[in-house]
């Protein structure tokens, strides 16, 4: 691409890599009606599905995407697929599933898509498929344990748990905050007794299931996380566990829907969590290795110290719990004296010293506990003792480490109550590539997996081994002005209907598919880059994408959903528009986002600004959301730990991290943006980007552009009012 070198190193890879609410599904039933030879086919079960919806119609995306599952199942191959809004990309990968022996298990990011397979997609399926398969399809939700009511924690909390919550804070600590009102036992001793009246009558013990629900520190004392159980062979409610239920489920299941925080927790703890199988379909992929990163990121925190010393007391010596004691108040005192931000030099004195003590005597506390055994008088808490210890003596030692592969940071939020001590892998592509694709066959599908009209920076993001780059530059630059991939849009008012689809890019045991989208993006959308304005330099919104916003939103009369790249930002352009114009404004945060996004779908006339939740979370088809507008352009900021260490670990190899890190970062982010825009395909609208690099930058502005969908391009201001004001009129 561009002199900056974002043809060599920013473009995409490919990667190919409970309840149970349809019945139950037992081996025997499962088994006899899988056999091979009158099964019917993915696409044969597809249609059935299709035929199924009123007005359903077959499109040939997700036929196309039906057929490549299948092969890619015959021939073990790994799968990297591109669906756009429209395609129908649930039932394209579920059909094909019910074709696979034993369970399959699908991965999403959002509760908001998993609820729509397991509530709608998953529920019509198994009625349009049963008379061709013989029998009803059965599915199941698999959680983390931490998701569902656990009996012995339940039955342990009584009136001495209060210390482990009211008082996660002390008051002597530096910067600790304070002790908790007292009042907050009794708040909680009622939500604990409506908790132990809901486990008398729930089958599932899924916390999402509880309606009304509880606060997040009610639900900790009866919840159990997975280190801190002792296992249903030792626990005395082993024979009731609503977890080890909901996995019995999904092993006999069909189909198995999970999140790819259990996901990457399940790799990383050797693959014994989720139920042996043959096919994972990962949606949402472009987020995976953002959630593995999370799973294998671990923290220092005082109050944790605390907890975990209060919870080991009893079992320790009482040099060894002062021991634990001082470690955490060197801990609390490190981190307040140190600036937030990545640690580039290594640990501090004072911080290195509080993870020195914090090690020894964790050491101490761990060879005072000792084993479970079978005898002990409370097994579950020594447990829990344990596991807390063993995760405070493992991140010490991996802070005192100082490994080139982890990054590590001090993280303070703006009201000063948390203070942490971080640390992350640098990369998880190793981490994927030895534990994602082994001994099954993976599809990894997202309507924004093709960066800068290729896959191979996904790919390589998902640890698959990805063809090279074009050879320089200039080569990637020609490329992109002879309309390699999707048309480039050189020239502002060029179409971009003509190529929907992104050439396939393959590698070793995996290839991709972009099947694109039924929408007609050239005729129901144009893409507007306010490229007269002054390039973006202070945070906030400047004054000038201020007026051009207030010009947008007036030519349409309001229905605009405004992304921005800061608080701050969103809170001025709110003020600005409430000043000047009687539209009605609706800022993230000042009410619930679900509220907001519903009074903006019924409201005609308002507008909904918020920040990077927005850009993902939003789904507002017809014409209550007809324009689009994002400030500037979403790359991480400089102060972001992990993505600043990966674009410094690739500048001192040679590479650009800018291009490698920090592009493909913004490039997701706003494919994801814009794709707030059309979401059905009698959708109208416009996207303006009020930042000029994307038409300006020569390196990395074709590759963003290329990144989404191929909407009419023009850089023009009255082509775009010219367009709202059309639209305000029907």
């Amino acid at each position: 691409m561009g002199a900056d070198g974002v043809g060599a190193d920013g473009y995409r890879r490919t990667v190919t890599p409970p309840r149970t609410a349809t019945g139950s599904a037992t081996p025997s039933a499962r088994g006899t009606s899988r056999r091979r030879g009158a099964r019917p086919s993915g696409t044969e079960l597809l249609a059935a599905a299709v035929g199924a919806v009123p007005g359903g119609m077959a499109r040939p995306g997700q036929q196309q995407m039906t057929t490549a599952i299948e092969e890619c199942v015959t021939s073990g191959e790994h799968l990297l697929v591109q669906a756009g809004t429209g395609t129908g990309k649930s039932l394209a990968y579920l059909a094909p599933a019910l074709t696979v022996d034993g369970p399959v298990v699908v991965s999403t990011a959002t509760l908001a898509l998993q609820s729509q397979l397991v509530d709608h997609d998953l529920p019509r399926l198994a009625d349009s498929v049963e008379p061709l398969l013989g029998r009803r399809p059965t599915f199941a939700v698999l959680k983390g344990r931490h998701h569902y009511l656990c009996l012995a924690r339940l039955d342990n909390s009584t009136a001495d748990e209060p210390e482990e919550t009211l008082f996660d804070a002390p008051a002597a600590r530096p910067g600790g905050g304070g002790t908790k009102w007292l009042g907050e036992a009794g708040r909680l001793g009622k939500q604990i007794e409506r908790l132990r009246d809901w486990a008398d009558k729930t089958d599932t013990g899924d916390r999402d299931e509880l309606d009304p629900g509880v606060d997040d520190q009610a639900w900790r004392l009866v919840s159990m996380p997975s280190r801190e159980c002792v296992g249903a062979t030792r626990c005395p409610f082993g024979a009731e566990c609503f977890a080890e239920a909901s996995r019995a489920r999904a092993r006999e299941a069909d189909i198995v829907v999970t999140n790819h925080s259990l996901l990457a927790v399940d790799m990383l703890a050797d693959r014994h969590i989720v139920p042996p199988h043959k096919l994972l379909i990962v949606d949402e992929a472009h987020e995976l290795a953002d959630r593995v990163s999370s799973a294998a990121q671990a923290e220092l925190v005082p109050e944790m110290i605390d907890r975990s010393t209060r919870r080991a007391r009893p079992l320790l010596k009482p040099e060894t719990a002062d021991a634990l004691t001082a470690a955490g108040d060197a801990l609390a005192v490190g981190l307040a004296e140190a600036p937030a931000g990545r640690l580039t030099a290594g640990l501090p004195t004072p911080l290195h010293q509080a993870c020195t003590l914090l090690d020894s005597a964790t050491r101490a506390a761990l060879d005072a506990i000792g084993d479970i055994k079978s005898d002990d008088p409370d097994p579950v808490r020594k447990q829990q003792a344990k596991a807390a210890m063993d995760d405070l003596s493992t991140t010490a030692q991996r802070l005192l480490e100082e490994a080139d592969h982890d990054v590590a940071w001090v993280e303070k939020n703006d009201s000063g109550n948390r203070r942490a001590l971080v640390v992350a892998p640098l990369s998880v592509a190793g981490t994927l590539a030895a534990h994602l694709y082994d001994e099954r066959t993976v599809v990894a599908t997202s309507a924004t997996l093709a960066l800068g009209g290729r896959f191979d920076t996904v790919a390589r993001a998902l640890g698959l081994d990805a063809p090279p780059v074009p050879a320089s530059p200039a080569a990637a630059t020609m490329a992109a002005r002879t309309g390699a991939g999707r048309p480039a849009a050189e020239t502002p008012g060029r179409r971009l209907a003509d190529a929907s689809t992104i050439p396939a890019t393959e590698g070793p045991g995996w290839r991709s598919l972009d099947v694109g989208s039924p929408f007609d993006y050239a005729r129901q959308g144009i893409l507007y880059v306010a490229a007269h304005l002054p390039r973006p330099s202070v945070s906030g919104l400047p004054d000038a994408a201020g007026e051009e916003l207030l010009g947008l939103v007036e030519a349409l009369g309001g229905r605009t959903l405004g992304l921005f790249s800061s608080r701050r930002a969103a809170t001025q352009a709110a003020e600005l528009l409430r000043a000047r114009t009687d539209l009605p404004v609706l800022l993230q945060g000042e009410e619930a986002l679900p509220l907001l996004v519903r009074r903006f779908r019924e409201e005609r006339s308002s507008c909904l600004f918020g920040v990077m939740s927005l850009w993902q979370g939003v789904d507002v088809p017809g014409d209550a959301c007809q324009l689009v507008v994002i400030d500037r352009l979403p790359f991480p900021r400089p102060d972001e730990p992990l993505a600043a260490a990966r674009a410094a670990a690739v500048d001192a190899g040679g590479g650009s991290g800018f291009a490698a890190v920090s592009v493909p970062i913004a490039a997701v982010r706003l494919a994801q943006g814009v794709g707030r825009l059309i979401r059905a395909t009698g959708d109208k609208g416009v996207v303006a980007v009020l930042d000029s690099r994307l038409e300006t930058a020569r390196g990395y502005g074709p590759f963003l552009r290329r990144s989404l969908p191929p909407f009419w391009y023009t850089t023009r201001p009255e082509v775009a009012r010219g367009a709202l004001k059309r639209l305000a009129t029907t």
